[in-house]
């Protein structure tokens, strides 16, 4: 007695006596564990043992139809040609069928009635059903396969007569061993042709994947030793383009490290300065005060307007130096900060900065033309930048100069769809071969390294512009002096 409940689960187990761990891995994730040449062959491979197998039951099945229609031709000339002739005459019917082939039972020939009687040549039945009795009744039949005494026989029969048919059946086993043979020739050479086919994909895996070979060995190589040479490329493949993309990302990765160690450089070498100097002032300063407390006669001394010019020079260094480790850390950033894009008129920005140039640069007048222009952008960042666009103007004009500031749109064909400044500055202008430079970090000219200033305000400059879509360059002022022209997209 089988009983007809549910079978019992494990819902009431306990955690400890569920299994755990994660499910055994399928076929396909077990094959994408395999290495990538060893998948490539056995791909390779079952391709090839798929079409040969197609191909071999392709061949087999068209051979084994062919000879079973040549047979069936054949069979039935002969019974064609039997019938006709004067049946009565054994000398006759055996001119059509060998007497050694009915001898040896390889043929086998009969005459059927539509009445049932049956008669035999030389004592050998050919296999007889309703099918021969059916043509003895007038009724055509196809060839067919029969058994008798054991063995199989393709068996024919035609009219022949009014009531009567003749009955020619041959031995199938010749055929048989034939389509035997044939089977077994296209196994072995189907076994050679997939053994060849994995050697094939073995040489096609190799020569195929070594490329990617090297962009293996290269990017082991850069992730162990550091060294950022480029990979050799052959070819114009989708493998030598992933080489060339790799080699791309190598150059602009090499770019990057110059960059910041240029600029750790750069950096160190400027804020040398400031903390030296910082340094003896505030020597200077603890050995007065040492001097002063300890009463000796040869103590250093200073003076009430020596302290206060020191103090206020410790407080301009110290300015200088804060205002270069912001810039430094601004420009060593490699991911943009977020802009905080809103609309807002150009104008009102560059009327901002110019009420901070001014009390900055007390011997400079600024001359200002602004139209109103309307952008998205940064605000603060928009102000910082043409501040120190004003600034490096201010510092090249002489005391009494004046400085132009110039806000237009920017029209056809000059730079279309776009808010332009032009500050122009009365100071001796910027050479020709330094006016693609001056935008560069810590690039200072040799008349500018004796000034203040620490060479990358205009590095802000260009980098803010690029963060905005827009550009900036240099050129020579209509007065003689230096003409930096930046620029925006317009809302």
């Amino acid at each position: 007695m089988t009983s007809t409940g549910t079978p019992p689960t494990d819902a009431g187990a306990s955690p400890a006596d569920r299994p755990e761990g994660p499910p055994a891995p399928s076929g396909w994730h077990l094959l994408l564990e395999i290495p990538l040449r060893r998948r490539v062959a056995i791909l390779v491979s079952v391709g090839a043992g798929l079409l040969v197998a197609l191909i071999s039951v392709a061949v087999f099945l068209t051979a084994y139809r062919a000879l079973y229609d040549q047979l069936d031709e054949s069979l039935v000339e002969r019974a064609t040609a039997a019938s006709s002739s004067d049946l009565a005459d054994p000398t006759l019917l055996l001119r059509v069928v060998s007497s050694d082939a009915l001898a040896a039972g390889d043929f086998r020939v009969a005459l059927v009635g539509s009445t049932g009687r049956a008669l035999f040549i030389q004592g050998n039945e050919p296999p007889i059903g309703p099918q021969e009795y059916a043509v003895a009744r007038g009724e055509p039949q196809p060839p067919r396969t029969g058994v008798v005494d054991g063995g199989a026989y393709r068996v024919v029969a035609v009219s022949s007569g009014e009531g009567r048919a003749l009955v020619l059946a041959q031995e199938l086993e010749p055929t048989r061993r034939t389509l035997s043979r044939l089977a077994i020739v296209l196994v072995v050479v189907g076994g050679i042709g997939v053994v060849l086919a994995a050697l094939v994909g073995v040489a096609i895996a190799r020569a195929g994947l070594r490329p990617v070979e090297r962009l293996i060995s290269a990017t082991e190589r850069v992730a162990s030793t550091g060294d950022l040479q480029p990979i050799t490329v052959t070819g114009g493949d989708e493998i030598a383009r992933l080489t060339r993309s790799f080699n791309a990302m190598l150059a602009a990765l090499a770019s990057s490290i110059d960059r910041q160690r240029r600029l750790v450089a750069d950096a160190g070498h400027e804020l040398r300065t400031p903390l030296t100097s910082l340094r003896t002032n505030l020597e200077l300063l603890v050995a007065a005060e040492e001097g002063a407390a300890s009463g000796r006669a040869d103590a250093p001394r200073l003076s009430a307007q020596d302290r206060a010019e020191l103090t206020a020079d410790l407080r301009a260094q110290i300015d200088e130096l804060a205002t270069l480790v912001g810039d430094v850390v601004e420009l060593a950033r490699d991911d943009p900060p977020e802009i905080a894009a809103e609309h807002l008129d150009l104008s009102e920005v560059v009327e901002r900065a110019l009420d901070r140039a001014r009390p900055r640069a007390p011997g400079v007048t600024f001359d200002a033309t602004l139209a109103p222009c309307e952008i998205v952008g940064d605000s603060s960042a928009l102000e910082r930048a043409i501040l120190n666009l004003l600034d490096n103007a201010a510092k090249w004009s002489p005391p009494g100069a004046t400085v132009s500031v110039v806000l237009r749109a920017g029209v056809a064909p000059e730079r279309p769809g776009t808010a332009v400044l032009e500050i122009a500055d009365a100071g001796p202008g910027i050479a020709p071969e330094e006016r693609h430079l001056v935008f560069d970090r810590f690039f200072r000219s040799v008349d500018a390294r004796t000034m203040p200033g620490s060479g990358l305000g205009l590095s802000i400059v260009a980098q803010t512009a690029a963060r905005h879509h827009g550009g900036v360059s240099a050129h020579e002022a209509p007065t003689g002096g230096a003409l930096l022209r930046f620029w925006v997209p317009r809302a």
